[in-house]
């Protein structure tokens, strides 16, 4: 079992009106940041050493996992050594798809608890690739980066601050990567908008939006043991936050130039959640502490503004909300896919219909299409139709992991490091703190201890 690593140190009190932002910080809940252990540094922009071949074992393969090994068998220079769940199973049923594929067959781990840390013991694997519940990832992650291994752990990767310490220090002493595997920053409309926005087309980004909104009713029988639903009746805030919180987190810059600062998070009382067990068992439950719809509200250093949300139980249509506002311009996915930019933002010769440009309104289909074929990502541009082909999402998840390996392969820093994952996940243990402390505004820790400014904007690393 992980040791705690610090104890939370709470005081919350009310802001008067018009206080400064540093009195807002001052008067805001804080957490204790624990000192960097001796001889340890940073892993901001941290390289390792190139793998000519990545060779990975899994971990879980109930849900997403098989999914997973699918991917890994279209993505050159890897070796799928390993595959692991409690399940004999769901082992046999990824092992079929190496045979289908005319890949050798993995070694196989199963039938107990402690099958994963045989894993990870092996010393023919490079990559420890996690798709198990929530609560068992920081632990593999840990265990696996100690026995010398690159980790990649699904998300939320973390689901407390003891947690989140306990993998940025082993990642930092062992000079091992712990990537979160979020996929949605690898969307083809967040890729393309992100890109767009580090060329400046929509001036200075000063608002984001991001969100989980996906009604999961007809999902939860489907969760080993019923793990995800009790999760979300034993724990208040936003449990889930990864997926808003990523693409927005890279539109500004975070630990690249600027960082969360400080949040406030409301949530409404528990309806659906409370109703689906009653419904399905015949009996209320006693309590269910997630609130049916959550919000989060986040300052940066650089005073901009980040707004999250999580609801998984009312018939809201799915949603990531993914929406920024420039000073130059606007972009929106959710539930209509648009752009809208000042007329100076493109010249006449490359917009259609370049006179009726206006950021009262979205780019008609013709302009957009010259917008996004124009600022189209690179890494889209290179592997866009293949990720289409092999799937995951409309493509997203193949990207995310094509991506992973490429940078292994090449000795680059990884899209998403451990810092990234820190603050992403981070929401689950802060927003918690803020609702049942009557929504008190909370300091968000700086996970790099003092890294955060040293790279100046976000950027994906490439082979020269």
């Amino acid at each position: 079992m992980m040791k705690k690593i610090f104890s939370i140190a709470v005081f919350a009190a009310l802001l008067s009106v018009g206080c400064s932002d540093d009195c807002v910080s001052s008067r805001a809940i804080q957490t204790v940041v624990p000192e960097r252990p001796a001889g340890q540094t940073d892993m901001v922009a941290y390289a390792a050493p190139a793998i000519d071949t990545v060779r990975v074992g899994f971990i879980g393969l109930g849900m997403r996992g098989p999914g997973a090994v699918e991917r890994f068998i279209h993505i050159p220079g890897t070796k799928i050594v390993a595959l692991c769940d409690l399940l004999p199973g769901n082992v046999a049923k990824c092992q079929k798809m190496l045979e289908k594929a005319g890949l050798p067959a993995a070694a196989e781990y199963s039938g107990s608890e402690e099958a994963w840390q045989e894993l990870c013991q092996r010393n023919d694997i490079d990559l420890v690739y996690i798709a198990t519940d929530w609560k068992h990832h920081a632990i593999m992650g840990v265990y696996a980066m100690e026995q010398g291994k690159h980790v990649a752990i699904e998300v939320p990767s973390a689901m407390t601050l003891d947690e989140i310490w306990a993998l940025i220090n082993t990642s930092e002493r062992t000079r091992k990567h712990c990537m979160q595997l979020e996929n949605c920053v690898y969307d083809f409309f967040e890729m393309n908008t992100l890109h767009m926005a580090q060329q400046g087309v929509f001036g200075e980004i000063l608002h984001v939006e991001g969100s989980y909104i996906h009604n999961l009713k007809e999902f939860w029988p489907y969760y080993w043991n019923n793990w995800r639903l009790e999760y979300n009746q034993e724990h208040r805030g936003d449990v889930y936050a990864t997926h808003g919180m990523g693409p927005a987190c890279q539109l500004l810059d975070m630990h690249r130039g600027d960082r969360m600062t400080t949040l406030v998070s409301m949530d409404t009382k528990a309806v659906n959640g409370p109703a689906y067990i009653e419904e399905t068992t015949g009996q209320a439950p006693e309590s269910f502490a997630n609130g049916d719809h959550t919000m989060t509200m986040i300052r940066t250093q650089k005073g901009k503004t980040i707004h999250i949300q999580h609801d998984v139980v009312t018939p809201r249509p799915y949603s990531r909300m993914y929406q920024l506002t420039g000073t130059k311009g606007f972009a929106n996915k959710y539930p209509v896919e648009g752009y809208a930019l000042e007329a100076d933002q493109l010249s006449s010769d490359e917009m259609p219909d370049h006179e009726n440009l206006s950021a009262h309104g979205f780019l008609s289909p013709e302009q957009q299409d010259v917008l996004v074929e124009k600022y189209m990502h690179p890494i889209i541009r290179e592997v866009g139709d293949m990720a289409r082909a092999v799937g995951g999402h409309g493509g997203m998840d193949f990207i995310m992991d094509y991506r992973l390996v490429y940078c292994l392969r090449n000795g680059l820093p990884l899209d998403m490091d451990v810092y990234d994952l820190a603050e992403w996940c981070c929401l689950a243990p802060l927003s918690a703190l803020s609702i049942e402390n009557g929504s008190a505004p909370v300091e968000v820790p700086d996970f790099t201890r003092g890294a955060w400014n040293r790279v100046k904007g976000f950027r994906h690393a490439f082979a020269e």
